[in-house]
């Protein structure tokens, strides 16, 4: 009996590489459009969360899909392919739920409500990450019962269709500036969307400037409290799960560009030189490919720590490295055709550029790296 229930439970997962690559032609059908409009692709969300694919990271005791982070990874990567945009705005809620969903299985009592909520109320979580991380933005001022928060964010990936703003803000404090972390109600009073993402590529994420004037927060929705400016295990906890999925998507676009470069060169002259080319086109999607599965080790056997938040930003400096050179050979290789905007081929050359803005930045990681190699403080 016993192996007849493991044997069912077993059937009964869900394939998520198998679900995205099933939905993936009707996400690249609207993506061309979305990028020319700057239009946020918010058919192509709502259509994967109908498909369950903004719970895939809850655990299944919890009534989510109970996919495992690389499992998380790989379905990223696999959209990426019909989409960057889309992929990339799921990739920042995705990393948001996966955070919590490593914590239950470690403290359940702190993150398991969010997590319910993010399957009965089907809710969306926005990052500020890319304008927060170690320093923190915003000022938060005391308030009766909580704190009154002011400020802009920058690139909040999905915010358009998004329930909870996973957030920070800094509090002027007696020990020093100090960053909270907290989670704010999208549409709660005080909260302004504005309209500024006209980018050269990921112009479908709707990656807009939030303004927050003076909304409360209480001090129960306080999630942590962290010195300003320096490393906490709970950054090295966000490193250590969020950059494997952010960067699958890049990994994902290099595959595509891949693809359409080798349908391009087909109807080229074959020649010494375009092989050439596509030898090192393979040889960087090849670094990307391993650059992130390391990551995805890491993320597998490590716990947060400077060790391991090295290890991960190196391989995202890595990985999105190589997928950009990936791209520009794909582009080589398929020649003037690359250059139309009906083959697909420069949305994804445009796209695989974001790869470049996500913290840490290459200098900043490789400093990371280097204060480690040298045993000094990670935050000097």
């Amino acid at each position: 009996m016993t192996t007849t229930m493991t044997k069912t439970k077993a059937a009964a997962r869900t394939d998520w590489e198998r679900m995205a690559h099933e939905v993936g032609p009707e996400l690249a059908a609207r993506a061309a459009q979305a990028d020319a409009d700057d239009a946020f692709v918010a058919e192509n969300l709502a259509l994967l969360k109908d498909r369950g694919f903004h719970a895939a990271g809850v655990p299944a005791e919890l009534g989510g899909g109970g996919a495992s982070h690389a499992e998380l990874a790989a379905m990223l990567r696999t959209l990426a392919r019909y989409c960057g945009s889309t992929a990339l705005a799921l990739s920042m809620h995705t990393h948001q739920v996966a955070l919590p969903a490593w914590r239950w299985r470690r403290t359940p009592e702190a993150v398991e409500g969010l997590l319910a909520r993010i399957v009965g109320q089907k809710l969306t979580l926005v990052s500020s990450g890319g304008s927060d991380w170690l320093d923190g933005s915003c000022r938060a001022e005391p308030a009766e019962g909580g704190f009154r928060v002011y400020g802009r964010k920058v690139f909040a990936s999905g915010c358009p269709a998004g329930d909870l703003l996973m957030t920070m803000a800094v509090l002027d404090a007696p020990e020093g500036p100090t960053v909270l972390h907290m989670a704010l109600p999208l549409r709660g009073e005080g909260v302004r969307i504005l309209d500024t993402w006209q980018t050269l590529g990921m112009r479908g994420t709707g990656s807009h400037d939030i303004e927050l004037s003076g909304v409360f927060v209480p001090e129960s929705a306080v999630t942590v409290r962290r010195p300003a400016g320096r490393w906490h295990p709970v950054m090295h906890m966000v490193t250590l799960i969020a950059f494997p999925l952010i960067y699958a998507v890049y990994v994902g676009l290099a595959e595509a560009a891949r693809d359409k470069a080798l349908d391009l060169a087909a109807a080229r002259k074959p020649s010494s030189d375009l092989e050439l080319i596509l030898g090192e086109m393979e040889t960087e999607l090849a670094a990307a490919r391993l650059a992130l599965a390391d990551m995805l080790a890491c993320a597998a056997s490590e716990e947060p720590g400077p060790a391991a938040s090295s290890r991960i930003m190196t391989g995202r400096t890595l990985a999105g490295r190589a997928a950009i050179r990936a791209v520009e050979k794909a582009m080589e290789a398929a020649g003037g055709a690359g250059f139309y905007r009906r083959t697909g081929l420069e949305r994804i050359f445009r796209d695989v550029q974001a790869a470049r803005y996500h913290p840490l930045q290459e200098k900043a990681q490789a400093r990371l790296a280097a204060r480690l190699a040298l045993g000094l403080d990670i935050d000097g």
